[in-house]
């Protein structure tokens, strides 16, 4: 669990959540896609960090629509009384031929691809489909689409997948993409903050990362992409 400084306190903020535990995150399969339902680790997860993230009193909520995401944010939904809006945009990564294989099956046959993957290179390709860049490309347009409905001082609220909020954090902050690899992944049910720097303009240097991997202390810690 990693905190920093105050941001202003006139400033828009982001959460960015990861879902909670599936089946597939506990036997280290990678997810991708494939729309995998949380287990009852990850149903009891998400209820437990909705309390407290109701704490932050968001005033949007918006959601990949893949049932792990969906079903983490209608945790938050019941206890603020926010509906939630659903976003193809903000899905994990598409990762081809590797979804659903385990890491250890996609070290062994994808070993040179898996191993720039793991290195944080954002140009490889997952199982021959999305790389982090085009991750990063839409679901920064979703969240300026959404924070463009929130005042000052008000929050918005993510839900979305571990590689997915990687690379939003990285596109959102306007990181040069050699140094995306520098941002550490979200254990389930975990999330990040960003807050807007006010008075910058654009979209690159204008929000600063403020919380990073943030969860309850008693949150199982699980495999951190896919």
């Amino acid at each position: 669990m990693t905190r920093y400084a105050h941001a202003d306190p006139a400033a828009r903020r982001i959460i960015f959540w990861r879902h909670g535990r599936t089946e597939w995150n506990h036997a280290g399969r990678f997810q991708g896609q494939e729309d995998i339902d949380l287990d009852a680790t990850g149903r009891d997860q998400a209820v437990r960090a909705a309390e407290v993230l109701a704490t932050r009193e968001p005033a949007l909520i918006i959601s990949s629509d893949l049932r792990r995401a969906a079903d983490t944010a209608a945790a938050l939904a019941t206890v603020t009384n926010l509906p939630v809006s659903y976003d193809k945009r903000l899905r994990e990564t598409d990762a081809g031929l590797w979804q659903g294989l385990s890491f250890a099956q996609i070290d062994e046959q994808f070993t040179q691809d898996n191993a720039a993957w793991r290195g944080g290179d954002p140009e490889v390709r997952a199982g021959g489909a999305e790389n982090r860049l085009d991750v990063g490309a839409r679901m920064l347009e979703a969240v300026q689409d959404a924070i463009g409905r929130v005042e000052p001082a008000q929050t918005l609220v993510v839900v979305s997948h571990g590689g997915a909020i990687r690379a939003a954090l990285a596109a959102l902050m306007g990181l040069p993409p050699e140094r995306w690899g520098a941002v550490a992944g979200l254990s389930n049910c975990h999330w990040s903050e960003v807050h807007e720097v006010v008075g910058r303009t654009g979209a690159l240097f204008s929000w600063q990362l403020t919380e990073h991997n943030v969860g309850l202390g008693s949150l199982p810690i699980e495999p951190i992409e896919g």
